[in-house]
């Protein structure tokens, strides 16, 4: 008898903590919902987006609110209700209109609000004080000319009436980040840019954008004079003998193109593999320092001739039929065979190593977006992270790659946008157009 009364004690007991476990665990539960937000909001502008997460891993979420509160007036911004239990998470990404919603520049309250299914409806809230900031960056040019050559550089100097995490210059769809920099004791912002080959006056646009902490975002048109240019055009014949020295060395170093032809795999050389080195380099230039590393004119290799110049547009023929193309980005020297290569300015290496089309390649980052690359070497004597003077031995020449005798490919880039190396050479273009332009004084 005592033992069955024990028996049925422990049973009301167990079913007792079971049905206070299933109650808290559900209905009953005290955890309160969680709300992250994707950044810290504390400035606002004109056209903001709030990205906000609101969970609740028990009985779900009943209610998400996003507020904005100025002059003791709340403004919704989302307002969302859910009948049904079980919506466990809710990610909103939504637009603050300022306009809209009658906002002015001042202090203003964000507040978040989620609450849950639970018999308690569980509430979280969180309380930001935010600044409300409707006016963009405004932008002063310190250079009221610009000539530039199709396939050529420009850099520009400006000023920004406030701290800017975005700005550069757009160049069509091409996006060229600026650097901040101290110009006759003020703050100023340099931009370096690339123009395309087949630039004309007015196309494409180039602008400065400058983007603040609210999102604010302020356009000004780049004055300047596009020049008139002509490139030549080239025809080269693929030899057997060319084809069957060079090919091998690309489909070692990949092995989808092993058992492929000659043909097959010069054409994936010269469009594939041409597009995935391009994306390299940009990727590598992105690495540069946010300072001038060069001085005064690039030097260019000693004793050599320009075997292709930069900007010529090349027609492959294979047995008569034209079978690609390409546009040379670089300029081609010439001297003895294997010949020493010097860096051509001050700077730092950022890659060293087999470089697709370019062959055994450096690339030295110079500062502000500006880069050189060095390629078909037969031996490089620097690594990834070192410095280099002006002049210092950097490797050997030879035709490594893409490349049917030795010689050196020298191209300059800028944040990986390839322009002409000749202008680099020139002293009297980087007083013009470097030179004056960082001494502007107003």
């Amino acid at each position: 008898m005592k033992r069955t009364f024990w028996y049925v004690v422990c049973c009301l007991i167990l079913l007792l903590a079971g049905g206070c476990w299933w109650f808290f665990a559900t209905v009953g539960e005290s955890d309160k919902p969680v709300i992250s937000t994707g950044e810290d909001y504390t400035v606002i502008g004109m056209q903001k987006i709030l990205a906000v997460a609101f969970s609740d891993p028990g009985r779900g979420l009943s209610h998400a609110e996003i507020i904005i509160t100025q002059d003791n007036q709340p403004r919704i911004i989302s307002s969302l209700d859910f009948p049904e239990k079980g919506v466990r998470q809710k990610s909103l990404s939504v637009a603050v209109d300022a306009v809209a919603l009658k906002l002015h520049d001042g202090p203003a309250t964000l507040t978040l609000t989620a609450v849950d299914h639970s018999l308690w409806k569980n509430l979280s809230t969180i309380t930001r004080p935010v600044t409300i900031d409707l006016m963009p960056p405004q932008i002063s040019q310190l250079n009221p000319v610009n000539h530039i050559n199709p396939g050529g550089a420009c850099i520009v100097t400006y000023r920004l009436s406030e701290a800017a995490p975005l700005t550069g210059v757009q160049v069509g769809e091409i996006f060229f980040p600026a650097y901040p920099v101290t110009l006759s004791g003020k703050s100023a912002y340099v931009a370096y840019f690339a123009l395309p080959l087949e630039a004309a006056q007015g196309n494409p646009q180039i602008r400065i954008i400058a983007r603040d902490r609210a999102g604010n975002e302020a356009i000004s048109a780049v004055p300047a004079l596009i020049l008139k240019r002509k490139f030549r055009s080239d025809k080269m014949v693929l030899s057997d003998y060319f084809l069957g020295k060079k090919m091998p060395e690309f489909q070692a170093a990949n092995p989808s193109l092993r058992g492929k032809t000659a043909i097959e795999t010069f054409v994936y050389v010269n469009t594939i593999l041409r597009e995935d080195i391009a994306k390299t380099i940009q990727s590598v230039c992105r690495q540069s320092e946010p300072r001038q590393l060069w001085q005064d004119a690039f030097s260019r290799m000693k004793n050599a001739a320009p075997m292709a110049l930069f900007g010529d547009r090349r027609t492959y023929l294979y047995e008569g039929k034209p079978i690609g193309e390409s546009v040379h980005t670089g300029v081609d020297l010439a001297s003895l065979a294997k010949a020493p290569i010097e860096a051509a300015n001050g700077g730092i290496v950022r890659f060293s190593g087999p470089l697709g089309i370019y062959g055994n390649a450096v690339v030295i980052d110079h500062g502000l977006g500006l880069a050189t690359l060095y390629g078909h070497m037969s031996a490089i004597q620097v690594n990834p992270g070192q410095a280099v003077k002006k002049n210092d031995i950097i490797g050997v020449s030879g035709e490594s790659g893409l490349a049917g005798g030795d010689h050196l490919h020298f191209g300059v880039a800028i944040n990986g946008q390839f322009v002409d190396p000749r202008e680099w050479w020139d002293a009297h273009w980087i007083e013009d157009n470097v030179t004056k332009k960082m001494a502007a004084a107003f």
